[in-house]
């Protein structure tokens, strides 16, 4: 995950990105969601438990794993973006594994419910502290016992709030300007602007603080040993070190040549296949970028979203949230209902197929490119003119923003997924 702002950025944007680091075999959905008003004493169903509905939940856009309820990275209509990353800390224990809350509900929870980042802090914290956080992270039948912590980085138009997690206890930083870079280990140190109830009491029973040995220090008082430093989680062989510093490179390379925007974004995110831009038994299952423009402009946020492994090869395609926005059902995976292995107790006791449309087609155009065959050459280069083309042409509509852009904004993202298809057909 990554935030860029001012001074790096054009006009004072906020510029987030992310890429969703999940199982190879995961589909990575992307949806939308209405604004709505909800009964009073309404209960949600999440992933694996109900919690309580609020009066009111803001418009969405989502990209998630297929099979779970929660999303990996979003934005709601009020400009807040948010993604989680998977942690692993002092805290993990065998009772990760019980259903609770997944890192996944809980941004799509705060989403729903937010209108700035600081709030989606407050509303992650509070659902944390009256149902924590827990359960199996993946459908996948190698990876029955993956469960981690999380951590979150929210974004708003004005500033960011950094928010690593340790079971339910947690810490967060605000971020103000610069930039942040946020992989898979704890990066919040001495600079802790909230924190729970008692965080320091349990670094203290862990023995890893001590008041007079200066001042507390969140990643140093609940990393795994090493963890912050280097080696690989044991569940997904990633290198939390190298993926660090080599974020941070690119990332401050990229900051160098200029105003940062959306395409040094894409730039970073495509960067470095393996480590950023992930390979391998995981792989980076789809992929966000957001413009926010500050709060007097009048210009929209855009969201721009894959849909599709390897953000290598895969089409950034835009959404604006508009009061008719309809990005149609090419990127959404059919739906099992009461049959889906996930809601069927005891879970996960069969697979099924939750291949979205575009990911199909996809799919084939990534076998050509796997085969060498130069049809797979011949649709990269046309997708790449697709993207550059789609860039240069939303930001003149952003710039020029009214009521005829407004409606040709409502259903780009849908109109721009059905031009890629056509390319793979």
């Amino acid at each position: 995950m990554f935030v860029v702002l001012s001074p790096h950025t054009d006009e004072g944007k906020v510029i987030f990105g992310k890429n969703a680091d999940r199982p190879s075999s995961e589909v990575q959905e992307v949806i939308s969601l209405p604004a709505k008003d909800h009964p009073d004493g309404d209960s949600l169903q999440c992933t694996y438990i109900d919690v309580k509905q609020v009066p009111h939940t803001y418009a969405v856009i989502l990209s998630k794993p297929a099979w779970c309820w929660g999303a990996e990275m979003g934005a709601n209509e009020n400009g807040v973006c948010i993604g989680c990353e998977a942690t692993w800390t002092k805290l993990n224990s065998p009772d990760d594994l019980m259903e609770k809350l997944l890192g996944a509900d809980l941004v799509r929870l705060a989403l729903e419910r937010s209108k700035t980042a600081r709030e989606a802090v407050e509303a992650v914290t509070s659902l944390l502290l009256v149902y924590g956080q827990g359960g199996r992270c993946s459908e996948e039948t190698s990876l029955a016992g993956w469960a981690h912590h999380n951590s979150f980085l929210m974004v708003d138009a004005t500033e960011g709030w950094l928010l690593e997690t340790v079971g339910s206890h947690w810490a967060a930083e605000r971020l103000t300007d610069g930039s942040r870079h946020v992989s898979n280990g704890l990066t919040i140190h001495t600079k802790i602007d909230l924190m729970s109830d008692g965080l320091m009491e349990v670094a203290k029973s862990l023995g890893s603080y001590t008041e007079n040995g200066g001042k507390f220090d969140f990643a140093k008082s609940f990393s795994v040993d090493g963890m912050d430093q280097s080696g690989t989680t044991a569940q997904s062989g990633i290198p939390i070190k190298g993926r660090q510093e080599e974020g941070q490179k690119v990332l401050e390379h990229f900051i160098g040549q200029g105003k940062f925007g959306l395409k040094q974004m894409c730039e970073v995110l495509r960067e470095d296949e393996g480590i950023i831009s992930m390979s391998g038994a995981f792989i980076s299952t789809a992929s966000q970028i957001s413009v926010l423009p500050p709060p007097e402009s009048e210009t929209p946020a855009c969201h721009w979203l894959t849909a599709t492994p390897n953000p290598r090869i895969s089409f950034f395609k835009p959404f604006v949230f508009t009061p008719n926005a309809d990005i149609g059902t090419n990127t959404k995976s059919p739906d099992f209902g009461a049959d889906d292995p996930v809601r069927k107790v005891p879970r996960f006791q069969s697979e099924v197929d939750r291949r979205h449309p575009l990911y199909r087609l996809h799919e084939r155009f990534c076998w050509y490119l796997e085969q060498e065959d130069p049809k797979g050459q011949m649709l990269l280069a046309n997708i790449q003119e697709l993207e550059k083309n789609c860039f240069e042409d939303v930001e003149e509509g952003l710039k020029n923003y009214d009521e005829k852009n407004a409606a040709r904004m409502s259903q780009v993202f849908d109109h721009m997924t059905s031009l890629e298809m056509n390319f793979y057909k």
